[in-house]
C-alpha cells in the first residue's frame, strides 16, 4: 500500500463474486482513483433506524482498511459492531437490481433492505 494506514487482516465483511464483479465494473466505468477504496458503513436514519453507506472514498484517519476479494474496503472503527459478519451481494432480478446486505447483527430490516435496526 502506498499510504501509511495499517491494513487489518481479519475481514469483517464478505463480498460475493457478483458484488465484486459489479464493484470492479463501477470502478472502471466511473474511473475511481487508485487511492480510493470502498467505504462500507452505517448512518442514522432510514425506516428502521440505520442506513448502510456504500461508496468509493479516500481513507480517513479513523478507518480500518481491509482487502476483501481484491477490493480495498474502508470502514470506520466504530461501525464494525454493526457490520461484523455482513455479506454484500449484487442482485439482478425481475423485481430487484442492486446491492443487497445480509447483516446478522440486524434485529429488524425494512422492506427495501437498505436500513436496519440493531
Amino acid at each position: 500500500m502506498s499510504d501509511s494506514k495499517t491494513q487489518v487482516s481479519v475481514q469483517p465483511i464478505t463480498l460475493t463474486n457478483a458484488a465484486v464483479r459489479e464493484l470492479v465494473k463501477i470502478m472502471q466505468d466511473q474511473q475511481i482513483p487508485g487511492d480510493h477504496g470502498l467505504r462500507v458503513g452505517v448512518k442514522g436514519g432510514g425506516c428502521s433506524g440505520f442506513s448502510y453507506i456504500l461508496g468509493f472514498d479516500k481513507p480517513m484517519d479513523d478507518d480500518d482498511i481491509f482487502e476483501v476479494n481484491g477490493i480495498r474496503v474502508l470502514m470506520q472503527k466504530a461501525h464494525a459492531i454493526y457490520l461484523l459478519g455482513m455479506e454484500i451481494d449484487w442482485v439482478e432480478g425481475l423485481n430487484n437490481r442492486g446491492f443487497s446486505f445480509n447483516n446478522p447483527n440486524a434485529t429488524d430490516t425494512c422492506g427495501c433492505g437498505t436500513s436496519f435496526s440493531a
